[in-house]
């Protein structure tokens, strides 16, 4: 029996290692071709062991890429910033609308409200083709294209209706009679909700301000048709590798690795928030 136990044991680990193996490898093979050159990177069969170099980070740093055609001007430290501040600003404001409309649609049954609730939701089942054309019709009609304040407004298609419809969840699992109990005690609403029903539900609002962080900043169609490159993200920015000498697909993996590191670290910090809303709604009425 004991022998059943441990050659299951060692199936499992097998298994395991296999699965993390294949999700790993793209992102360990992106993260070694950026220490390579295009002559490494491109040579048949591919080297296992090479001479690392950090000209690829050093031309993102400094903004000039040499290649074949020529010293180019690239900006994607300034694409880098775009991202964080267009990811962050559209998440705060987000936050900010989205935390008290989802405890009003939680909390506050009326006529109408699960239409509208669905109404804000099929905007993020909605193509971003969809609504692209009008919105480029608009923004220069309001003199919004190519703006920061234009591109935090349109990332709310991204982020405000995923952070309405997941804290809701949140808030309808947290039992009212803990805020029933507050109000009776002489409390206000607004009391209620920033004492009470906020620290409750602030697991689930991280883990919904994380998810719609990394949907920002993933973003590239709206990025691309709305700004210009002195405001575009990374995700836009990483065009400016395929020049008229090739692809400089080293470039390209030191991008990769540096705008992904920002949404990793946020992650790994956020761990533990995610954990703790594992006990959230464990009072129920």
């Amino acid at each position: 029996m004991e022998h059943t136990s441990l050659i299951e044991r060692i199936l499992r680990g097998i298994a395991l290692a296999l699965v993390v193996v294949f999700f790993m490898f793209p992102l360990l093979w992106i993260f070694l071709m950026s220490f390579q050159t295009n002559e490494t990177i491109l040579s048949i069969p591919p080297q296992l062991f090479f001479t690392p170099t950090l000209q690829n980070y050093t031309a993102l740093i400094t903004g000039k890429l040499t290649s074949a055609a020529g010293t180019l001007d690239i900006a994607f430290m300034r694409n880098l910033w775009n991202s964080v501040f267009l990811s962050v600003t559209s998440v705060a404001v987000s936050l900010l609308l989205g935390v008290p409309a989802a405890y009003a649609f939680a909390r506050h049954k009326f006529r109408g409200s699960e239409d509208i609730a669905f109404t804000l939701l099929s905007f993020r089942f909605a193509p971003p083709l969809l609504v692209l054309l009008p919105l480029t019709l608009y923004f220069q009609q309001l003199g919004l294209a190519n703006t920061y304040f234009g591109l935090v407004w349109v990332y709310q298609l991204i982020c405000l209706p995923l952070i309405l419809w997941i804290v809701r969840g949140y808030f309808e699992d947290i039992s009212a009679d803990v805020e029933y109990a507050y109000r009776i005690a002489g409390h206000s609403w607004f009391a209620t909700f920033r004492k009470i029903a906020l620290p409750l539900a602030g697991p689930g609002i991280a883990a919904a301000g994380l998810l719609a962080f990394i949907f920002a900043w993933n973003n590239f169609v709206f990025a691309l048709v709305l700004a210009s490159a002195d405001k575009q993200p990374v995700t836009v920015g990483a065009l400016a590798f395929v020049t008229a000498s090739g692809i400089q697909y080293g470039q390209i993996a030191a991008a990769i690795v540096l705008s992904i590191a920002p949404t990793l670290a946020l992650a790994l910090y956020a761990q533990r928030y995610l954990v703790e809303g594992l006990s959230l709604g464990a009072v129920k009425g």
